[in-house]
């Protein structure tokens, strides 16, 4: 006789473990059955249950719309977030704000067809002067930008509203405030909020990706903080790496195939010198593309080691 089964929303992945929501709102405990099922949060699964050890079983991931992938620790591609709308990065005055990590989000969100938007929290702290001129940069390179503050609650109406009708997720460093913002955001929910490390790094507070249904519409997912990220190179936009400044200025350059790296007649690069491109977030291309070559250098490597 076959088992039925059911579909359901990852709402929590906790390693191994995962937590599943049915259209009918009833939430279970799971666990993914074999080990070759990579779940993350927002992924829709196909369930079922197993009578015999009482507990839900995930059979399937679905297919997905979008995926947030990362670089593991082995070089390889992994999903980190699936079935997103828009990916929030926070950045905040305190801890120091990595910009090149916000980066490298802004450009796996673009290039995984993800809206980007950037979030400063901490807002009633004040930005400095440099903080401010990147900003503006980013603004200059048409990402939105949102000033909120988790413990005033300036910005949260604009906040909601652009979460509203997404599945939205929150990214970023340790310490800048994302689960802070998450329960100012759905107080009903039970979101735990950790206070800052005096020192400079802030510590973890989420460790598990959970998911959140909105007031007013829209479901967020808390994201546990980093100290850096690597987008999986292979989903990155081949010719601009999920930059939109070189998305609006790569046509113009003389080769169809420039990296903007050293190329001649780079418009991009002369965007740089004529100040039309932040000095910046040219760098952080630049960075980002010596990692592209890196990875690809080293996968080829395995490559040539697993055939030989």
């Amino acid at each position: 006789m076959s088992v039925a089964t059911f579909d359901a929303r990852v709402i929590g992945a906790f390693g191994r473990q995962v937590r599943v929501r049915t259209a009918d709102g009833t939430e279970y405990p799971a666990r993914p059955l074999g080990r070759a099922l990579g779940i993350v949060c927002g992924d829709e699964v196909r369930c079922r249950r197993d009578e015999r050890h009482d507990e839900i079983h995930v059979l399937e991931v679905l297919p997905r719309r979008t995926v947030l992938h990362r670089t593991n620790a082995r070089g390889r591609a992994e999903a980190v977030l699936a079935n997103l709308t828009r990916l929030l990065v926070v950045i905040a005055p305190v801890p120091e704000p990595d910009l090149f990590v916000a980066d490298r989000y802004l450009a796996a969100a673009t290039s995984a067809g993800i809206e980007p938007v950037l979030l400063v929290n901490k807002a009633d702290l004040g930005c400095d002067a440099a903080l401010g001129a990147a900003l503006e940069a980013y603004r200059q390179a048409d990402y939105p930008c949102i000033e909120v503050s988790a413990v005033t609650g300036a910005g949260q109406s604009a906040l909601l509203a652009a979460c509203r009708g997404h599945t939205g997720a929150l990214v970023g460093q340790s310490g800048v405030g994302k689960s802070s913002l998450a329960a100012r955001l759905a107080p009903a929910e039970r979101i735990e909020v950790g206070a800052l490390a005096r020192a400079a790094e802030g510590r973890h507070t989420t460790t598990a990706s959970r998911l959140f249904m909105l007031p007013g519409g829209g479901e967020l997912i808390d994201a546990p903080g980093v100290r850096d990220f690597a987008p999986a190179i292979e989903h990155l936009e081949r010719r601009t790496l999920g930059f939109t400044e070189l998305a609006r200025l790569a046509g113009e350059c003389r080769f169809l195939d420039c990296q903007h790296l050293r190329e001649p007649d780079c418009a991009v690069r002369a965007a740089v010198e004529q100040g039309r491109m932040h000095p910046r977030r040219y760098e952080s291309y630049r960075r980002l593309r010596r990692l592209q070559q890196t990875l690809g250098a080293a996968a080829h490597e395995r490559a040539r080691r697993r055939d030989g």
